[in-house]
């Protein structure tokens, strides 16, 4: 189960993705918001990264305007790594060396079509597992 939100900057990238998510039989919960009224990012990024944190949803995605401060918000919760991601090798490079759990998307900066491609790039890709990327990540939790 994917956990997706967005505020209202992100709100239309949100929807093409779940569209996505729905056509590759990928399940996703939906943690708003609902429409395009502006709302506060906090509050989606939040509720997000708290799902993918206690292990309710495998991975997350959220979105705003620019993804920085929705980014921002996810990476606050203890356990998520959330990766700011516009092109599909950071994607995949994020999964691999960082295990990142949260992907956040600018709605304002990519488009539905490489947004799914990004997507894609980013729920397809394994940890790498390696010693060393294991341990920068023990470095990052600050263990």
């Amino acid at each position: 189960m994917i956990a997706i939100g967005s505020d209202h900057g992100g709100f239309e990238l949100k929807e093409a993705v779940i569209a996505h998510l729905k056509e590759r039989g990928t399940a996703c919960k939906d943690f708003g918001c609902y429409d395009k009224k502006s709302c506060d990012y906090p509050v989606y990024g939040r509720a997000v990264a708290e799902a993918v944190a206690k292990g309710e949803c495998e991975k997350g995605i959220v979105i705003c305007t620019t993804g920085i401060g929705i980014s921002i918000t996810a990476n606050k919760v203890k356990g998520v790594r959330c990766a700011l991601c516009a092109d599909t090798l950071t994607a995949q490079m994020t999964r691999l060396h960082n295990d990142a759990n949260v992907l956040a998307l600018g709605g304002g900066i990519v488009g539905p079509n490489l947004a799914v491609s990004i997507v894609d790039a980013f729920l397809e890709t394994e940890f790498s597992e390696e010693e060393k990327h294991q341990r920068r990540i023990g470095l990052i939790e600050g263990q």
